[in-house]
């Protein structure tokens, strides 16, 4: 068979098979969420817009119906030290006026009128100018013909006193005053507002960089205030009004200026104005452009790494030698569960049964290791168990005999019956773990038979909680303590020694201790006592402490153990921290 042509076989190859496969379904998935993301972004601008735009036009109406509540506020303070006040002009009410007036820095007039114009008091006390036309303004006639009810006027200069003509908003209301022949006569009062704190108000709002808001009467549709106030009024700029009355509130799109923009609407409820927020349609489709964009980019980037990421894997598919280096990297880390599939008989494959025979010998290696290494574990730990017993026999029964051969019978058969029940909890049935209350009835028997060999040299006592009863403990865990207790503390001493076997629960863990009032363990002694290397065992001295914690810390871990606290001619506290389990550890 003639071999392939190279430029053929690369291009049938797995490598190429499988690098064409996943470029072409990569494509398609990202051509899919390009898609989904573009439009999701979009509709995601949109919405951001209408409800950005909505939030800032509704805060601007709240903070001017809180102020135009606030001046409503002083109107009625105004009216109602008018009608309490007597005959007009009255100087207490003059003077109560001023204190209002003085506490308002946007308060330009406060003013009372007869019907036909005249003056009854106003603040400012200025001279009024001659052609005002009074009774042809505006927020006199609403006040005139809309009696008891507030009216608020469009902006307008303020031009009844020959003083600095300021730009206001005149709350005008028809009230009654009462006569001194029990009479009422019809007056008109207004009180002028600075229209400077409702334009800082409107002038703060920002619908991106070139959205802007203005206020209309609901009622007529007059612009109050618009930013381009001038351009309105000289006719170069124009605004949909009437598109706006419509509304109370909410968003739509307006292009009768020729541009796309997006009108937000928010009602003043206290005084019939309307907030009109304009924003421009081209700043929100250049924020979606930019979005698109980054995209673009975006998912351009996400491509090119997954082709690169596609080529990688497949190269890495197509050759099987990779296979083999992948499962080496996973032996070096301590993975012997691989096993090699072998399915050809050539280099790779034979090499593949090698390395597979390989990692079986090591894993083979490896359980004989940890095999021996718990045999010997249980091996050191049986051993120091079995230290215990021959040296407390051979001390006891060194006892017996003397006491037999000074005719004390009686001794004789209770240390004898001791000892059987000592060794048969000892025994147990060859059980390492046994219930805290059989190690207690255990080291009882001991310090029975400890007692009577020392001559009543101490007194011992043993108290125990309940619920430490039901626990299991290591077996032969109390007994080298008290014997450490008696022979280095006790015996030693010249006073009568006492002995104390505690048990309880505390913080969820065993605490098993044994006090004694002896001599005391030397500071320098005390440090090294868990530690040397002798396993605690000094020429005499019986088994070690240490071999206890030994013990404990090969069964429970290293967080168990026993503490030991000292003080010369005081005594000493040994404390075995156990964890308060019903049975022992597997």
């Amino acid at each position: 068979m003639r071999p392939f042509p190279p430029r053929l076989f690369r291009f049938k190859s797995i490598q190429f098979l499988i690098m064409a496969s996943f470029t072409a379904m990569t494509v398609l998935v990202v051509v899919l969420v390009s898609i989904v993301l573009y439009n999701k972004f979009n509709r995601t601008a949109e919405n951001n817009a209408f409800l950005s735009n909505q939030q800032v036009i509704y805060q601007v109406a709240s903070n001017l119906e809180y102020y135009i509540r606030s001046m409503t506020v002083v109107f009625s303070s105004v009216e109602y030290e008018i009608k309490a006040a007597g005959e007009l002009p009255d100087k207490a009410l003059t003077e109560r006026m001023n204190t209002i007036f003085r506490t308002r820095e946007d308060l330009v007039t406060i003013g009372l009128f007869t019907e036909s114009g005249q003056r009854i008091t106003s603040l400012p006390a200025a001279d009024m100018r001659g052609n005002t036309h009074l009774t042809s303004q505006s927020w006199f006639r609403s006040a005139v013909e809309n009696p008891n009810h507030l009216s608020f006027s469009i902006p307008h200069v303020q031009n009844l006193f020959k003083s600095s003509y300021k730009w206001v908003v005149s709350m005008s209301k028809g009230i009654k005053l009462p006569l001194a022949n029990g009479e009422e006569m019809n007056a008109v009062l207004l009180v002028d507002v600075n229209f400077k704190m409702i334009d800082d108000l409107s002038r703060s709002v920002k619908l991106g960089q070139k959205g802007y808001a203005y206020i209309i009467d609901d009622s007529a549709g007059n612009i109050i205030y618009h930013p381009q106030q001038q351009l309105i009024y000289a006719g170069l700029k124009y605004e949909n009004v009437e598109q706006a009355l419509k509304y109370t509130y909410g968003s739509y799109f307006d292009d009768s200026t020729g541009v796309d923009r997006l009108i937000t609407i928010q009602t003043v409820s206290n005084v019939g104005w309307k907030i009109v927020g304009v924003s421009y349609m081209d700043e929100i489709v250049t924020t979606q452009k930019e979005i698109n964009t980054f995209l673009f980019w975006l998912l351009l980037a996400v491509l090119a790494f997954v082709l690169l990421i596609t080529l990688y894997m497949s190269a890495k598919i197509s050759q099987p030698i990779k296979r083999l280096e992948k499962s080496m990297q996973l032996v070096e880390r301590g993975n012997f569960d691989i096993h090699i599939p072998i399915r050809r008989d050539d280099e790779v494959g034979r090499l593949s049964r090698r390395f597979n025979l390989m990692v079986n010998r090591i894993r083979e290696l490896m359980n004989q290791n940890i095999y021996e290494q718990e045999a010997k574990r249980k091996s050191e730990l049986e051993v120091l168990q079995s230290q215990i017993h021959p040296h407390f026999l051979y001390n006891t029964l060194n006892s017996v005999v003397r006491m037999a051969g000074t005719g004390k019978n009686e001794d004789v058969i209770t240390m004898i019956t001791s000892l059987s029940r000592f060794f048969r909890i000892s025994l147990s049935r060859g059980e390492r773990f046994i219930p805290v209350a059989d190690e207690l009835e255990h080291i009882r028997h001991y310090l029975i038979i400890q007692k009577m060999r020392y001559k009543n040299k101490f007194e011992f006592e043993i108290d125990a909680e309940e619920a430490a009863l039901q626990c299991r403990t290591l077996k032969l865990v109390l007994q080298p303590l008290v014997e450490n207790a008696i022979y280095h503390g006790i015996e030693p001493s010249v006073d009568q020694g006492l002995i104390r076997i505690r048990a309880g629960i505390e913080e969820g863990k065993l605490m098993l201790r044994v006090e004694d009032n002896g001599i005391g363990i030397p500071p320098a002694k005390l440090k090294t006592l868990l530690t040397e290397t002798s396993l605690g065992n000094d020429e005499g001295t019986g088994i070690g402490l240490r071999n206890v914690h030994e013990r404990i810390r090969l069964n429970y871990g290293e967080e168990y153990g026993l503490h030991i606290e000292s003080e010369r001619e005081e005594g000493t506290t040994v404390t075995v921290r156990l964890p308060c389990r019903q049975e022992g550890p597997k």
